[in-house]
């Protein structure tokens, strides 16, 4: 895979998560990465929107980290959360297999909003950047045994809205509207935009 040039050697974006998908796709940006998970506390009131919910679990997952980035030098914190939308109802990571298959059961043969909201935080001024993006995704009819097989894999366990549309579940999804690297969990354009915010250029 060729990366772009680093457009300032003296910048270091510090990921906060340990989601392996975040973690590849931050690196497509071509800069130096750190790996720095946040155990940010993830309750929200029942009465948030889900624009505000992402947005604000992704503003507390970065600024968890900015304390620890500080010492590395020209740090910007990258936070990233994102739900599954369906009918008002916000659909996490589910609790177990029953959840899971329940989740995806309401899933099928419908459409449904994937919300990622992302953070920028600039570790030594605490300057911050935040917004989020929304994705319309339709799943395809689905037998239960075909869901149950699914969830048996292991793969919904870990994953709000229980699928990964760039793993199997890419099998479960009939089309999407909008941005693919929303539903993966960390929109690459809207995070090259707000990088552009502390003057970083990219590509």
């Amino acid at each position: 895979m060729s990366h772009i040039a680093a457009p300032d050697s003296r910048v270091t974006l510090v990921l906060a998560s340990t989601s392996p998908r975040r973690q590849q796709l931050i690196g497509l940006l071509g800069l130096p990465v750190e790996i720095i998970p946040s155990h940010a506390d993830e309750d929200t009131p029942a009465d948030w929107s889900p624009a505000r919910i992402v947005e604000e679990l992704a503003h507390r997952k970065a600024s968890a980290v900015r304390e620890r980035a500080a010492q590395t030098q020209g740090a910007i914190v990258v936070g990233s959360d994102t739900i599954v939308v369906l009918d008002g109802d916000v659909l996490g990571k589910p609790k177990d297999r029953a959840d899971a298959v329940s989740m995806l059961t309401r899933l099928a043969g419908r459409g449904h909003e994937v919300f990622t909201g992302l953070c920028c935080i600039e570790a030594a001024s605490g300057r911050t950047v935040v917004s989020h993006s929304v994705t319309r995704v339709f799943m395809r009819p689905l037998a239960e045994n075909q869901i149950v097989r699914y969830v048996e894999s292991g793969e919904p366990m870990d994953k709000a809205g229980a699928y990964g549309i760039q793993e199997i579940g890419a099998m479960l999804v009939d089309r999407i509207e909008g941005d693919f690297f929303t539903v993966v969990g960390l929109p690459v354009s809207m995070l090259a935009a707000q990088l552009g915010e502390f003057g970083l250029q990219l590509p």
